[in-house]
């Protein structure tokens, strides 16, 4: 048995909202999106359209969004499941500092930059639906 990829489906309030929050926080980009009518899959979002998933991607990594009401609907077990996250979504990237201060004027919560005991520094932020995004680089010798 081998796993091949891991693919988080983050459920989320509002798909317009959500990738506009990545595109202009994080510099993703939308690699599809689903309407509620479930009949085609758009590259670009329609301004006649309302969604209910997306793709969005950058650098070899990838999330999907789904829409709160749509996710509970396809995944049984997260019927009760409060929305947002216990835990982190963990990304290593390169210019920690050059992320960090991008961030800085875009008016959302973050920690400070912290060097932990395994010897990566990193910071954490809240996306717009209280999920928590850590980003990390090992610390230069």
């Amino acid at each position: 048995m081998k796993f091949k990829t891991l693919s988080p489906n983050l459920a989320v309030k509002d798909i317009r909202k959500t990738v506009a929050f990545y595109q202009e926080t994080l510099n993703f980009n939308l690699v599809m999106a689903v309407s509620v009518s479930q009949d085609n899959v758009d590259e670009t979002f329609a301004k006649d359209k309302e969604y209910i998933y997306a793709m969005i991607g950058r650098d070899g990594i990838n999330l999907a969004l789904q829409r709160e009401d749509s996710f509970r609907e396809d995944v049984a077990l997260a019927k009760d499941t409060p929305l947002g996250a216990s835990g982190t979504f963990y990304f290593d990237v390169e210019k920690l500092d050059e992320l960090y201060e991008s961030l800085q004027d875009k008016n959302i919560e973050t920690t400070e930059i912290k060097t932990t005991w395994y010897g990566m520094r990193e910071f954490y932020i809240k996306d717009n639906n209280g999920y928590i995004l850590g980003f990390a680089e090992q610390e230069k010798s």
